[in-house]
């Protein structure tokens, strides 16, 4: 898979479309895998980051396709498992990103506080490169710790049929309608701020 494949994908280059990418292909390589077509891969994800992106290009696991599993712990560890024989690889991110000059650690403090001139702009956008150039030119081995999956093989995706919410009147996937004074609730319904009143 091309870098511009995850790129376009995206929308835009930045660290931790890098970041993904690198995972993705170094799991397929070492693993010998072809882009999942449909659970032959699963991937679980411990954060909702640009690096996910790359993943599912990549790889082919997806939400849709119930093989890309978020578990959104804000970690940058990536496990993934071969259905066919329960072969695994669990990437932890442990690459440490270039020192920032004064400058430029300045300019992040007012990027994150949504300062968007364009001054800051240009600091932020070469740091950025400078971090994708350093992790484009890294040993996998300072990326990331490689082990094996910590957790079991999940089980496969299953379909489910829709019941009505009896507030909204939305359909809901069985298994997460709620039933409250008789009444089958989504979650979003559910946890309005009187609920009861409404029924």
């Amino acid at each position: 898979m091309d870098f511009s494949e995850v790129v376009k994908f995206h929308g835009h280059v930045c660290p931790g479309l890098t970041l993904g990418f690198r995972a993705a292909t170094l799991v397929m390589n070492r693993m010998e895998l072809s882009r999942s077509d449909d659970e032959e891969l699963v991937a679980i994800v411990e954060n909702n980051s640009c690096a996910v992106d790359a993943i599912q290009v990549v790889t082919g696991c997806t939400l849709g396709k119930g093989n890309l599993i978020l578990r959104d712990y804000g970690k940058q560890v990536y496990t993934f498992i071969r259905r066919g024989d329960g072969e695994s690889l669990r990437l932890a991110v442990k690459w440490q990103p270039p020192t920032e000059d004064a400058e430029t650690a300045r300019a992040w403090q007012s990027y994150m506080a949504a300062e968007r001139t364009a001054e800051v702009m240009t600091l932020i956008k070469k740091s950025k490169n400078r971090k994708i150039r350093a992790i484009q030119e890294a040993a996998d081995t300072d990326l990331f710790k490689v082990g094996k999956a910590i957790e079991p093989l999940p089980p496969k995706a299953q379909v489910f049929p829709s019941l009505i919410c009896a507030l909204c009147g939305e359909k809901v996937m069985a298994p997460k309608i709620i039933t409250q004074n008789g009444k089958s609730l989504c979650r979003p319904c559910l946890e309005a701020k009187n609920p009861t009143t409404a029924l």
